[in-house]
């Protein structure tokens, strides 16, 4: 349900936990194990009673304004390194020349810093998305600004 907004709070450097086919109750079992809060748009499950204090319920369909609706709600700013969009892990600056093998040949010639991720391993640069995310966080941040 909240996939891209998952991925957007790890770019920004929260360890977040999501899992595409989750119970409800598998999911308040691990919020409540690891102290999490749960953000979900799902009115029945913000109503048990596992899930008082611990979720946040999200009006937004369009994950820009759920990201907006999460960085208001909680007064969140990036934070550290971002984490791998993927699977959460860190991200380690990569040698331009051992990218090469993985990434596509023009993002190679077009980008100088690469990343990949400790967990899963899959490769990363501050390409046209990367920008583009940045900006969105950054006029997000700027609206809320007192």
């Amino acid at each position: 349900m909240l996939g891209r907004l998952a991925r957007w709070l790890r770019l920004l450097g929260y360890d977040t936990f999501y899992r595409a086919h989750i119970t409800d109750a598998e999911l308040l079992r691990v919020a409540l194990g690891e102290d999490r809060l749960v953000l979900t748009r799902d009115h029945r499950l913000a109503r048990r009673r596992l899930a008082r204090g611990r979720c946040l319920l999200l009006k937004a369909q369009e994950p820009r304004e759920q990201l907006r609706e999460v960085l208001q709600a909680l007064g969140l700013r990036p934070r550290g390194r971002p984490l791998c969009p993927r699977c959460g892990g860190p991200l380690r600056r990569l040698p331009r020349q051992r990218a090469r093998a993985l990434v596509p040949e023009h993002v190679y010639f077009a980008q100088e810093r690469f990343f990949r991720c400790a967990g899963c391993g899959h490769p990363y640069w501050e390409g046209t998305q990367h920008r583009r995310f940045s900006q969105l966080v950054n006029d997000i941040i700027r609206k809320n600004a007192p």
